[in-house]
């Protein structure tokens, strides 16, 4: 279930308009997903909040009204009251004092629910947010949503466990693709392409100072491309170049677009670059291009509260990891050929996009 169907469904668990077997599930739901019992405590104090502002609205409204009425008919002049008019001042002192302790009760919430977020937000330095997603969270809710997930052919393990998620690309024709380390919380991974098909991989290689990591597919059913459309840019990207992204935020392939902002990351970092666009868990490790084609970086986390800056490792420490692992001797992965040239050059977005989204892939990683 994507976020728009689950907010639909927890205002309608609220309001009480669902039916006692659809209840009794969500119930069920919300005691095996600690993620969506959050959600529904923090819609409902949210849904306080507003009431009481509202009622503090209505009753400020009633009191300009009333006051109005009043010195049209003569009873206030001046701001003074009549003896007649005592009463409407009592009122108003009365209710003063209810409608500030309302207030005062509204900012109150507003501040736990910002401070429940924040600590409960997998954060990194205390202001960076990883990008990747517990896939137990999406299984749950395609279940919620009527996917029964169990009557699909999964290849992954019978008794594995899911643990995390996130986005990959190919970056050689022979099954070879790169995602973010922290993608890979698990011993084994499963990935799927834009047109839904599964396919087995094995973890190669995790580099967790640059926060890259390669799988291979391993796969009988997987065909071997005949060339990758992008290309992989070795040098730096401009500041202001327009730049677009695809990755798996939802079940279904995301397009996302921007600029690169900065040339460093979060606190001046030299590993990654800041880049102004959304981004969501599930879009770790998506591929990051410019507008002809070339992968300029890997997207990796966004800053805590801030809207829109998201960082991503830039696309040079992919041939310097390369080369420090060819330097190893390691086993499988002496043999791949990163293309530096891309075929979209002069092409139209959609277009691109066309030709690009068949080698991006949602990573699934489990623990067996």
């Amino acid at each position: 279930m994507d976020d728009i169907l689950l907010q639909e469904a927890v205002e309608r668990y609220l309001k009480n308009e669902m039916s006692e077997q659809e209840r009794a599930y969500f119930d069920q739901l919300r005691t095996s997903t600690p993620e969506i019992d959050q959600m529904v405590v923090e819609h409902a104090m949210f849904q306080h909040e507003m009431d009481f502002y509202a009622n503090r609205r209505r009753i400020k409204s009633q009191f300009h009204d009333t006051y109005n009425k009043l010195l049209q008919q003569g009873i206030l002049q001046d701001g003074t009251e009549k003896t007649t008019g005592g009463k409407i001042i009592q009122l108003f002192h009365r209710y003063k004092r209810v409608t500030g302790i309302a207030a005062a009760v509204g900012g109150a919430i507003a501040l736990v629910i910002s401070g429940l977020v924040v600590y409960l937000s997998p954060v990194n330095n205390n202001q960076l947010v990883q990008l990747s997603k517990d896939i137990e969270v999406i299984k749950r809710n395609q279940q919620y949503q009527g996917n029964l997930i169990n009557e699909v052919k999964s290849k992954i393990p019978e008794n594995a466990r899911l643990i995390s998620g996130g986005t990959g690309f190919m970056i050689d024709t022979k099954g070879y693709l790169l995602t973010n380390a922290h993608v890979l919380k698990g011993s084994g991974a499963v990935v799927i392409n834009g047109k839904g098909e599964e396919f087995k991989a094995n973890i190669l290689h995790i580099d967790q100072q640059r926060d890259l990591a390669i799988l291979k597919i391993d796969d009988p059913e997987f065909e071997p491309m005949r060339s990758l459309p992008y290309g992989i840019r070795k040098t730096k990207s401009e500041l202001g170049e327009e730049i677009f992204t695809l990755g798996y935020p939802r079940n279904d392939i995301v397009y996302g677009e921007g600029y690169l902002s900065s040339r460093s990351g979060f606190n001046s970092d030299t590993l990654t670059y800041q880049l102004q666009i959304s981004a969501n868990p599930g879009n770790s490790g998506g591929p990051v291009f410019n507008g002809q084609g070339e992968i300029i970086g890997v997207l990796s986390t966004r800053q805590a509260q801030v809207e829109g800056a998201a960082f991503a490792v830039k696309s040079g420490y992919i041939y310097s990891m390369l080369a420090d692992v060819k330097k190893t001797g390691a086993d499988g992965l002496s043999n791949i050929k990163i293309n530096s040239r891309s075929s979209l050059r002069g092409m139209e977005r959609k277009e691109q996009i066309v030709r690009i989204e068949n080698c991006v892939f949602f990573v699934k990683a489990y623990e067996k």
